[in-house]
């Protein structure tokens, strides 16, 4: 397990572990150090009030992330995953339920980074960025254990 990350899940079927593995793995890939994380995987519901209350968003989301830290190479920070939307995105786009949580994961941890996704440029090099660690790593972390 890493120190100073974090792993909360309302879903039991989580393998914290494995998230603690992927953490780990994208640690390396980007060379940053991790003051402090918290991941957490909620309902729909907490998430959209938390979107709503902190980020006035009033519509639901699939993962949220609050970047408490002004170095790039320092992560100090939360994402919020909601694991009933992951299911629903897994079942739509033809996904594991595992995948589609490593992706939220990996796509909390790009926004920590400074990747950004709020038009179509940014958003098309975040997807390719997903992708390639999606490619690159998640058979690695189903055969982990």
């Amino acid at each position: 397990m890493l120190k100073n990350v974090q792993v909360y899940t309302e879903d039991r079927s989580i393998n914290k572990s494995k998230v603690h593995k992927l953490i780990f793995i994208l640690k390396q890939e980007y060379n940053f150090s991790i003051q402090s994380l918290s991941l957490s995987i909620i309902s729909s519901t907490a998430l959209h009030q938390i979107n709503k209350k902190y980020l006035k968003h009033d519509y639901q989301t699939d993962v949220v992330s609050f970047n408490y830290s002004k170095d790039r190479n320092i992560i100090d920070g939360e994402i919020l995953i909601s694991f009933e939307d992951a299911k629903r995105n897994a079942k739509k786009f033809q996904a594991s339920y595992g995948n589609e949580i490593f992706r939220l994961i990996i796509h909390g941890v790009l926004h920590l980074l400074n990747f950004d996704d709020t038009d179509a440029k940014s958003k098309k090099i975040m997807k390719k960025e997903e992708n390639k660690l999606i490619n690159k790593y998640y058979f690695t972390l189903l055969a982990s254990k």
